[in-house]
């Protein structure tokens, strides 16, 4: 869950830049409070990146806004700071360096990562400073066709900005932190565009951490802005309530990736796509990941695909077909761990990821 600030803030920078008892802090100590009691995490973002284009958060405010937040906040457990705010780095970077540096200083036990604008990467201006734990970037909300003036050209393929951190020495953790969200149209603002569905946000979730990330994050048109009646029309299109879509199919399923992640050892895995013969290109990607005795490989389309054995161990393996939509796998056989296999999903047109066990 995130939580962000759009609050104007004060240009003052002495120690009564905040009121500690105002309702604003107040709510937001329950918040945190109520979410670690049912076990959850919260991402808390200390400023919009509007706050600090506009100069409301500046070179003169900045570090007392984030001693303010470290020492109100660094004993509780259950939270992630996320400095930024859908704005490119370079907008103002000596006050996102500050907020991030003084952070870090005054709570030094609490993640911090910064979100970035669409179609960019925190790496670009962060990776090598200290106070930045993990990289994130934003896949954002456009097709291929509307990726017209970003600076990587990537498209939808989140895989590519995965591939680009996990190459950066040294290696920092990374992260999808807004890709295509379910039921937005595409490209964000037109209504009158096609929207993005639960099969395309599987497709960014497996692509990502098949490709290296962390983990990843999902997001729904309707939960996004807390659509509710009376609140009228809402924005970005949006069809139904944030309380019918905490039950829409992508939001369900994302579990299903975690189960899958889980149910071999997590930290030995290592993305591999030279095991895959026929890569393809956009949707025909099949991104694959190995650990030592096993290996996934996502196929989005449901094509058929060759695979090169061996590079797990075991002189045999047994092939299943786990299915994102369900959660549930299928056998596929045993074979040799040796030569090129070509391997067919049961369906076409669907996604599927092939599980390979040695033995």
């Amino acid at each position: 869950m995130v939580l962000h600030s759009k609050d104007e803030l004060p240009a003052s920078g002495t120690d009564a830049l905040f009121d500690r008892n105002s309702s604003y802090w107040t709510n937001l100590d329950w918040v945190i409070e109520a979410a670690a009691r049912r076990g959850m995490v919260l991402a808390l973002v200390p400023a919009w990146g509007s706050l600090v284009k506009s100069g409301q958060l500046n070179a003169r405010n900045v570090d007392a806004y984030a001693k303010f937040l470290g020492e109100r906040y660094r004993s509780k457990p259950n939270i992630v700071w996320i400095v930024g705010g859908d704005i490119p780095g370079d907008t103002h970077k000596e006050v996102w360096n500050a907020l991030g540096e003084t952070l870090k200083g005054v709570d030094p036990d609490h993640l911090i990562t910064f979100h970035p604008f669409g179609r960019t990467d925190s790496s670009t201006w962060f990776h090598n400073d200290p106070w930045l734990d993990f990289n994130m970037f934003q896949s954002g909300h456009r097709n291929y066709a509307q990726d017209a003036d970003s600076p990587h050209k990537y498209g939808e393929d989140n895989w590519r900005f995965v591939r680009d951190d996990y190459a950066r020495v040294p290696v920092k953790p990374v992260i999808d932190g807004e890709p295509s969200y379910e039921n937005i149209p595409q490209g964000l603002h037109d209504p009158k565009e096609p929207y993005w569905q639960a099969s395309d946000v599987r497709r960014y979730a497996y692509w990502s951490v098949f490709a290296g990330a962390a983990g990843h994050t999902y997001g729904d048109n309707a939960i996004m802005q807390f659509h509710a009646p009376g609140l009228g029309a809402g924005a970005y299109g949006v069809k139904n309530f944030w309380t019918e879509a905490l039950d829409d199919p992508g939001a369900g399923q994302m579990q299903y990736l975690k189960k899958l992640m889980l149910s071999r050892p997590y930290f030995e895995r290592v993305p591999d796509d030279s095991v895959i013969v026929d890569q393809g290109e956009r949707y025909d990607r099949v991104v694959a990941m190995r650990g030592k005795s096993y290996l996934f490989a996502y196929t989005y389309t449901g094509r058929a695909f060759k695979v090169r054995m061996g590079s797990i161990g075991g002189t045999k393996v047994s092939a299943s077909w786990f299915d994102p939509r369900t959660g549930e796998a299928q056998p596929a056989g045993s074979m040799k761990n040796e030569g090129i296999v070509t391997f067919t999903p049961p369906e076409k047109g669907n996604d599927w990821v092939l599980v390979l066990d040695g033995n």
